[in-house]
């Protein structure tokens, strides 16, 4: 075959161009396998075949693979739970098993599950490709529910394209979306909460532990039923609405899909489904996540694939997703999970460490997905940093359109806990923001998630700590609020400010949420209180969490503003360590940033283009809980040197308050 681009554009790889080819030959086969002489969509029905189904008649139709089945029942609310030959199934080819039942054998709303026997044992299973799950709230057991409304969701978005150059994640979680001490839900997400990101400027929501899981402390990890959106949000017609009305706004929506590894449950979920631990998943020692405690997908397996790719498509269509950020792909693309690697080296991506049926699962699943609908989105989140993991299929890579830049969360909390802010490099955060590989399109963002789960703590709460519970009301700040605040604008401001692909925001960190994350827990006695969103705080004038979140809603509408700001290139203007001062250009537009907290600069000059220039953004300002010492409205002309007269520069000079950083656009 030729040489791959992504070898002949990255020299470093030509070691190892022969594991590259052979993976994307690989995965080659294996699509022309699996989709004959159709394409990879044309395989991904499962969702069509597969579970409970009406017919064109009215009629019910349902099937299951089990193949190491001997018998299959369905149960439920409509034949008294008992095992009943009426609603028994019948075996048909290649471990399938179907049955068809009349209109009246059940009804929309009806509670079920299946009943499989196997040699030597029997178990209740819920189906695996139900679409509907419902906890008793009593008994606390799941059940499969039939879902067949009168009346199916009508879309007022037909079509949406999703414009997100730059892309701009609001990433969320609909359950503690709400003020209140409980499980919020989808609808009071759509009426309470899309209207703040659409108002903040985000053009991209990221939806967190949609499918079904039964353990709500999981985070949505441990998944148990992989076509079910969690009923514990609401109906399904309700997280459609919320999606639909997502895409009038102009609001991309994704959401995390979690095909890394699956929930043990066998009640719930599909461990031990047909009586045996290796339907679906790996056998042995390779069956079980070491560190996880969940269960882990043999993509070898064609009815695995047919599963999980199928479950892909059905997200796309059913809901209308405009996409996924893939949870765990690290731990998916080693056989070491990659755990206790360092991946300090080429050599370490190309070491026979990795899974090549996994890897080539992504391959696939990226071709499908943009097969479905090519302006999707895909999303890696992937620490190792693989080569070519954000890179097209057809020149060697894996074909996600984005990784996160997961370096860049460890980056900050190291320097906040580790190092003196007398001796922050303003270069070297300047590197970090930006040392990544150039051809793949990367997701920067300062805190993830998992920095705000019980035994961690977000930036602001690191920064201000105890402080923020007195001393967060307006008149009553001390210096630790200041300097904590000054800092949170400015690392979200460098951080957003230097992507070449997108930026992500978690819930209620725009304002500085106080405190951690901690769902219900036998720990914590079961409560809900940090599991929420306070957002009367962000709403309440006299605490700058306002100002904060008005900080963000500036920032994230100038960047979202400039067309393809993602594209332009970064060009360093000035970098001065002993000041603490860094500069840079991106397009018409000057990111400076002084991080010197003992030291303001008057008349603080640099080399620029030459020209006039306009302030557009400070962190300073004290619409922005800063202290206002610069002057904004002032116009700034670059100084002519006739040193650099032929270059077509000029020295610009500023005031420079201590830790605050200033956006100018070249206006002339």
């Amino acid at each position: 075959m030729k040489t791959l681009k992504i070898i002949k554009n990255d020299p470093y790889l030509r070691p190892y161009a022969g594991a590259i080819e052979g993976r994307t030959r690989y995965y080659e086969q294996v699509e022309r396998n699996l989709s004959g002489e159709g394409k990879l969509k044309d395989f991904a029905n499962g969702h069509l075949y597969y579970g409970l189904h009406r017919t064109a008649e009215g009629d019910w139709i349902f099937r299951e693979w089990a193949p190491n089945a001997t018998a299959v029942y369905i149960k439920g609310d409509f034949n008294g739970w008992e095992k009943n030959e009426g609603y028994r199934l019948q075996p048909s080819a290649n471990g399938n098993w179907e049955g068809r039942f009349p209109a009246e054998a059940m009804c929309h709303g009806q509670l079920y599950k299946l009943l499989v026997e196997w040699q030597g044992g029997y178990g209740e299973r819920i189906p695996s490709y139900a679409t509907r799950v419902v906890q008793d709230s009593a008994t606390k057991i799941f059940s499969a529910q039939v879902w067949s409304p009168e009346e199916p969701y009508q879309w007022k978005t037909k079509r949406f394209r999703p414009n997100t150059e730059p892309l701009l994640i609001y990433e969320c979680h609909i359950g503690m979306g709400t003020n209140e001490e409980k499980v919020g839900t989808y609808e009071e997400f759509r009426q309470n909460v899309l209207p703040r990101v659409k108002e903040l400027g985000y053009n991209c929501l990221q939806i967190m532990a949609i499918q079904e899981h039964p353990y709500y402390g999981s985070f949505g990890y441990h998944v148990s039923n992989f076509y079910a959106a969690s009923s514990r949000f609401g109906t399904p017609e309700e997280l459609k609405h919320l999606i639909d009305d997502a895409h009038g706004m102009g609001i991309a929506v994704i959401m995390d899909l979690v095909h890394s590894h699956a929930v043990k449950n066998e009640l719930e979920g599909l461990g031990m489904f047909d009586g045996t631990p290796y339907q679906y998943f790996h056998e042995g020692g390779r069956r079980e996540h070491p560190a996880w405690d969940s269960l882990c997908f043999d993509y070898q397996k064609p009815e695995v694939l047919h599963f999980l790719l199928s479950n892909c498509k059905f997200w796309l269509e059913e809901y209308k997703f405009d996409g996924f950020r893939f949870d765990g792909v690290t731990s998916m693309i080693y056989r070491s999970h990659g755990l206790g690697e360092d991946f300090n080296g080429y050599e370490s991506y190309y070491n026979l460490n990795q899974d090549g049926d996994a890897i080539c699962y992504l391959m696939l699943a990226n071709s499908l997905i943009h097969q479905v609908n090519k302006h999707a989105i895909t999303i890696a989140e992937e620490m190792s940093g693989m080569p070519g993991l954000a890179y097209p299929l057809k020149y060697g890579g894996m074909g996600f359109d984005y990784r996160l830049a997961m370096g860049i969360p460890d980056f900050w909390i190291k320097m906040i806990k580790e190092v003196k802010d007398e001796d922050w490099k303003a270069g070297h955060i300047l590197y970090e923001m930006t040392n990544r590989r150039q051809d793949e399109k990367t997701v920067n963002y300062a805190e993830s998630h998992d920095q705000a789960l019980v035994g961690d703590k977000t930036i602001i709460f690191r920064l201000i700590d105890a402080e923020m519970y007195w001393h967060m009301q307006h008149g009553d700040n001390t210096y630790m609020v200041d300097r904590g605040m000054a800092l949170h604008k400015m690392i979200r401001l460098i951080t957003c400010s230097t992507i070449n692909g997108g930026y992500l925001n978690f819930m209620g960190n725009e304002f500085g949420h106080p405190e951690w994350i901690d769902f219900p827990r036998e720990g914590n006695g079961w409560s809900y209180k940090y599991a929420r969103r306070q957002w009367e705080l962000v709403d309440n004038e006299n605490f700058y969490y306002h100002e904060l979140g008005a900080f963000d809603k500036a920032m994230i509408h100038l960047i979202g503003g400039i067309e393809g700001f993602e594209a332009l290139p970064i060009q360093n203007l000035w970098d001065k360590e002993g000041d603490q001062v860094v500069a840079f250009m991106r397009g018409e537009y000057v990111f400076v940033f002084n991080w010197n907290g003992q030291q303001s600069f008057p008349d603080y000059g640099f080399l620029a283009p030459a020209g006039k220039y306009k302030a557009v953004l400070n962190t300073d300002a004290k619409e922005f809980a800063g202290f206002g010492l610069a002057d904004d409205s002032v116009e700034h002309f670059t100084q002519a040197d006739p040193l650099y007269e032929k270059e077509g520069k000029g020295w610009l000079k500023l005031y420079l308050p201590a830790r605050s950083a200033v956006v100018l656009r070249k206006v002339d």
